[in-house]
């Protein structure tokens, strides 16, 4: 008797934290129309309801990695990359919020980008494909892959991005107005204009 009271027991825990792990992971599971609602709300604005290629001054979210949006929205709330629009508009954003709007924009498909100075896109691939050795600029395509889908959680996708927008950042990353990025400060202070310019239209208009 007491053996199948033993068991009936082991039944009913094992159930209870069987359902206790799934809501857990229903709670934790991103909403993407909360997301949706939040990319509209708050911002849309300036990156299109939908995170696609909106003024070319601003990034593309369209099909960036969540956990790299995530990371990104958390350091502005935080004040660790300093952008005064990008900062309060954080700031309003709870985890959650900025779980499912990352979710979401991770979920679209991200439309494909044109260089526009064919006259130096040799140098930009040059640079992206095999770095600089003789001043120990590495790859591009190391991190960021050969192309440009980036790594989850550690490094974004860049292929079509705006090329303005990804040589403010390098031009930001070598004054070091941006420094939430150790390994990007060192590596964009060794470039100069000419090859930021390069080898960020280049990756524009990499697919």
């Amino acid at each position: 008797m007491m053996k199948i009271a033993s068991v009936l027991l082991s039944s009913l825990l094992f159930a209870v934290a069987s359902s206790a792990s799934a809501n857990t992971e229903a709670a934790s599971k991103p909403d993407l129309a909360k997301g949706q609602a939040t990319s509209t709300a708050v911002c849309g604005a300036c990156h299109t309801a939908d995170g696609s290629r909106g003024v070319a001054a601003n990034p593309i979210l369209q099909g960036q990695h969540a956990e790299y949006l995530v990371k990104q929205l958390t350091e502005f709330k935080a004040g660790k990359r300093v952008n005064p629009v990008m900062t309060g508009m954080a700031s309003m954003l709870s985890e959650a919020d900025m779980k499912n709007v990352a979710a979401f924009y991770a979920s679209k498909q991200a439309k494909p980008g044109f260089s526009k100075n064919k006259d130096s896109v040799a140098l930009g691939e040059k640079i992206y494909r095999g770095g600089v050795a003789d001043r120990q600029i590495p790859a591009c395509a190391g991190c960021h892959s050969p192309n440009g889908a980036g790594i989850p959680a550690q490094y974004p996708r860049i292929a079509s991005q705006h090329g303005d927008y990804l040589e403010a950042q390098l031009n930001s990353f070598r004054s070091g107005a941006r420094s939430n990025s150790a390994q990007m400060t060192a590596i964009a202070a060794k470039l100069n204009d000419k090859e930021i310019k390069a080898v960020a239209d280049y990756i524009a208009g990499l697919r």
